[in-house]
């Protein structure tokens, strides 16, 4: 069963387009590209058997060149320490590419709302979601401890960001990792 919904998911971020879209001057910019422009994945029928060809997963040259010029290495240790939470691991990351692309001595607002809107799927109630989200922000700040004076509760209304340091510096064996890449790889 496991594998079959592996197989699925990996069925549909293959054939995702991302859409993003920026505003430059008074001109809103629309950016189309997909993940993966090719693969070739091999299962076995049995998980005693093993596969006769290697698999193979050929990134989109947008998405290869956007990883290159924007890729936050995140802390292997953290991520295994929040690995029992599928929402630790999405606050986690999203702090840890947030923080650091907001300029120093500068602030960015999130209401909750929005943090619902991306994280709280599972909630009904605001309330409900608000507790949930503070326990889980209280785990992520002890893996990211570079966050813990840039992330700040407005009562009623949200959290202002601060700028806060990648938890592995970019020069980092993960960037070096995929430095030897080349696209299409």
């Amino acid at each position: 069963r496991t594998i079959a919904e592996i197989k699925d998911q990996l069925r549909r971020i293959t054939a995702s387009v991302i859409t993003l879209g920026f505003k430059e001057g008074d001109v809103y910019v629309p950016i189309n590209f997909g993940i993966v422009k090719s693969f070739d994945l091999w299962f076995p029928k049995d998980s005693k058997q093993k596969v006769l060809w290697s698999s193979k997963i050929c990134l989109s040259d947008d998405y290869f060149n956007s990883l290159m010029k924007h890729a936050i290495p995140l802390d292997e240790r953290a991520i295994a320490a929040l690995s029992h939470s599928a929402m630790a691991l999405d606050v986690y990351t999203w702090l840890v590419q947030r923080l650091h692309r907001i300029p120093p001595g500068e602030s960015q607002f999130v209401a909750w709302q929005q943090l619902k809107d991306q994280f709280g799927q599972g909630y009904s109630r605001m309330d409900n979601f608000k507790n949930g989200f503070r326990e889980v922000l209280k785990l992520v700040i002890t893996q990211y401890f570079e966050a813990r004076h840039s992330v700040e509760e407005i009562p009623n209304k949200g959290f202002a960001l601060r700028h806060a340091a990648t938890p592995i510096a970019k020069k980092s064996h993960l960037v070096s990792i995929i430095g030897q890449l080349k696209p299409g790889e």
